[in-house]
């Protein structure tokens, strides 16, 4: 499995392709980039963000396979090296998250600490 990455973040084809249906299904703006991040909640202190935004002020972009992605430079300690995927199962469907740089993460893997 080839995967692509962008300076901080990894993602693998199936999350690329997942995306790319996203964006098709809901019918978004070809130039409205996905923002990926992390915000402060959840049961571990921060959660992850992976959603279509407008780039920001702090932002870096990168073009992912087609993708337009941005990352908020302030988050960048926290998904340095993450690795985003798709899986696609009866019991594990959805985008999962294998981040290096957490200390914990909750049961259902969308909040973690450093």
């Amino acid at each position: 499995m080839t995967e692509v990455q962008m300076t901080q973040v990894t993602f693998t084809p199936s999350a690329i392709a997942a995306l790319k249906e996203i964006i098709v299904k809901e019918n978004r703006p070809a130039d409205q980039p996905l923002r990926v991040g992390v915000e402060g909640g959840g049961c571990s202190g921060l959660t992850y963000l992976l959603d279509f935004d407008e780039k920001g002020e702090f932002d870096e972009e990168f073009d992912i396979d087609g993708l337009k992605v941005v990352l908020d430079k302030r988050h960048s300690l926290y998904v340095y090296g993450m690795e985003v995927d798709f899986q696609a199962g009866l019991n594990d469907r959805g985008f999962t998250f294998k981040n290096p740089n957490a200390k914990e993460s909750c049961g259902c893997g969308t909040s973690f600490s450093v």
